[in-house]
């Protein structure tokens, strides 16, 4: 067992541990799972396992009328498939079938959620941008959120964060955009998500979806909270915007980033190498951008980020002339450790921009 493969499942151990509980994979499954991968190269295989076995459970649920158990398992297993490929590029076909699998069980499940959510496939440079649509029980015309996941994240990995905005009467449509899960194949990660957002935005215009699209909302993590910011500059259909845990200029905060990251980078901008990765990174950024970011801008941060030092989100609040600054001195990055603390906040803030 070489050092290196040690090293990256005690990373991924250390990192996500809190991430993924948070977002619903059982804290037993973590557990047992770390406990048994002792070489990186098993990590997908082993969530892989775990993945069927939840499935399974859905099947057999499903075959024998238990629809609300079968959702459950199928959101399970969806959530243990995508973790398996979280930042992991041992095997791409084993990558490749994760992705693939994480999204099609999911599928089965999103009619059957409560509320229900709806598929929806919005034109985008000749492929798509597919997500997923969720409207509140008995409200009218909600407000809109739009949920924009990082790096790595996907659209079907943000239920936990759908509810914190469906129980307050909002809303969700959660995205895959460019490099992202399902549009990783097609398009690299790019900065300039006005070019993401306006089209999107003018599609949902055509749709009668029954959501208020006077009262649009964005929040985005990680990453998405550069995307987000960049795209309310452009756009102010946009009327309120949350950036969870993001960088400032990612170029700058390259060479702490620990090896999974950097290879998610190289993977997600689909770079040839680690140096032309950073290259690409310093174009990940919010510079010469957030004065025209007029709208109310909520920056929400931990002081434990060890990927995104708490300075850039600082720096974000003080170009950006309507931010306000949260930063939680407990929090990690994206403030998994602490979701009952920055969830609660982020939707009541929403809700109350977009009353």
């Amino acid at each position: 067992m070489s050092i290196e493969t040690t090293n990256r499942v005690q990373v991924a151990a250390h990192h996500w541990r809190p991430r993924f509980v948070a977002n619903g994979v059982d804290v037993n499954d973590f557990d047992e799972t770390v406990g048994k991968t002792t070489e990186w190269r098993d990590w997908g295989p082993n969530w892989r396992s775990v993945g069927e076995v939840h499935e399974s459970l859905g099947r057999d649920a499903e075959a024998n009328g238990r629809t609300i158990s079968a959702t459950e398992a199928y959101q399970r297993a969806s959530w243990c498939f995508h973790l398996g490929k979280f930042l992991w590029f041992e095997d791409l076909a084993v990558y490749a079938e994760l992705r693939d699998r994480s999204v099609a069980v999911y599928r089965r499940a999103l009619p059957h959620l409560n509320p229900s959510g709806e598929r929806l496939e919005i034109p985008f440079e000749g492929r798509i941008i597919p997500s997923h649509l969720r409207r509140p029980q008995d409200v009218g015309r909600p407000p809109l959120i739009l949920i924009v996941p990082g790096l790595d994240s996907s659209k079907e990995e943000l239920f936990a964060i759908e509810e914190a905005f469906l129980r307050r009467g909002l809303a969700t449509l959660t995205i895959d955009g460019p490099g992202q899960s399902e549009n990783s194949v097609h398009f690299a990660i790019r900065p300039n998500w006005e070019s993401v957002i306006t089209p999107l935005l003018d599609d949902l215009e055509k749709r009668s979806l029954d959501v208020d699209l006077g009262r649009i909302g964005l929040m985005g993590i990680s990453m998405g909270a550069i995307y987000g910011p960049r795209a309310a500059a452009y756009d102010k259909r946009l009327k309120a915007v949350v950036g969870l845990a993001g960088p400032y200029n990612l170029g700058d905060c390259w060479d702490a980033l620990n090896p999974l990251t950097r290879g998610g980078y190289i993977f997600y901008t689909k770079s040839k190498d680690e140096a032309e990765a950073k290259q690409k990174a310093y174009t990940l950024n919010l510079e010469g951008v957030l004065d025209k970011v007029t709208q109310p801008l909520l920056v929400i941060h931990g002081a434990r980020d060890r990927l995104f030092p708490p300075a850039q989100a600082e720096r974000i609040a003080r170009e950006a002339p309507n931010a306000t600054l949260v930063m939680y001195p407990d929090g990690n990055h994206v403030c998994n450790n602490i979701s009952y603390k920055y969830r609660p906040l982020m939707a009541d803030w929403l809700k109350e921009r977009l009353a």
